[in-house]
């Protein structure tokens, strides 16, 4: 089963990349990007020499002191750049991109629309994703090498967790960050609309620094509870196998992946990260206005 590609928003075109609609269909169509690639990653075992900083001597001889998946991510990240990938206001990479070489076409010239900002969650999704995610979504896959290796005599820790496809986990890894990168950053988006639709309600908050009242400007949380609910769904659905004849294998044990899993990772990490990003652009959203600016932007009705 190939993973489904990351949703991409033509902003060339016509119609409000701000309109709230619009980002929840692009919201809505990452969250079966990021389930598929999480099945595709979980029929791999956790190989967490990938993760490890210097464990591929091949790595340390050709300059590169990084992880495998870093290393990986280096690699395809210059290419993306060179495509000007990241000259996209949705689009942000894992590598520095001091690191990163310059695109070799002219920008595409999208117009204005979020304020300059230089909010980057992508070192804190790795980290994140490392130590956590992959672990999680692997187990059974490690379970299943673990048994194969015992019936090969290889007991005790080297029967654990590594099973060498280093190249087809970091294929999947990058999709996966890639996806939720994504999802996380484009809080930035729902906060310029919800700003920009009453700036009022959010300037007070932005002058006296208080990210619990910006929070709960943009938080709805029976909009969250409708996401964890149709997610949980969407997992039970895409985790099933099915029969020759195609009826579904409604058996835990056949399940491609831990669906708890899941949905505990946009409730407890992808949806606090996504606020997280919200209030911190929302935080420097006046940045550089003047006082005259800001009165201005004060004054306007609420739409």
């Amino acid at each position: 089963m190939a993973s489904l590609p990351i949703p991409i928003q033509n902003l060339t075109l016509g119609g409000d990349p701000l309109s709230l609609d619009r980002i929840r269909g692009i919201l809505t169509r990452l969250e079966d990007t990021i389930i598929f690639s999480l099945i595709e990653r979980a029929q791999f075992a956790h190989n967490p020499r990938a993760y490890q900083r210097g464990a591929f001597q091949e790595l340390k001889d050709v300059g590169f002191d990084g992880s495998w998946l870093e290393w990986f991510l280096k690699e395809t990240e210059t290419f993306h750049a060179k495509a000007r990938r990241y000259t996209s206001p949705d689009e942000y990479p894992f590598t520095n991109p001091a690191e990163l070489p310059p695109p070799i076409l002219k920008p595409t010239p999208h117009p204005p629309i979020l304020y300059p900002n230089k909010i980057n969650a992508n070192a804190s999704i790795l980290s994140f994703y490392v130590q956590s995610i992959v672990p999680r979504i692997t187990r059974q896959a490690t379970l299943t090498l673990s048994a194969l290796k015992r019936a090969n005599g290889i007991t005790g820790d080297a029967e654990f967790e590594d099973d060498g496809n280093y190249g087809s986990a970091a294929f999947v890894d990058l999709e996966v960050l890639q996806a939720i990168s994504k999802r996380v950053h484009y809080g930035k988006f729902v906060s310029e609309s919800k700003f920009r639709d009453d700036p009022a309600a959010f300037i007070p908050h932005i002058h006296s620094r208080n990210r619990d009242a910006l929070a709960a400007l943009i938080t709805k949380p029976e909009v969250e509870a409708k996401l964890l609910q149709r997610l949980r769904k969407k997992a039970n659905l895409y985790a099933l196998n099915f029969s020759p004849d195609g009826e579904p294998l409604n058996d835990s044990a056949t399940r491609k992946i831990d669906v708890d899993g899941v949905v505990e990772l946009y409730e407890h990490y992808i949806i606090p990260l996504t606020k997280e990003v919200e209030v911190d652009y929302l935080l420097v959203r006046l940045d550089g206005l003047s006082k005259e600016e800001v009165d201005a932007l004060a004054s306007k009705e609420k739409r």
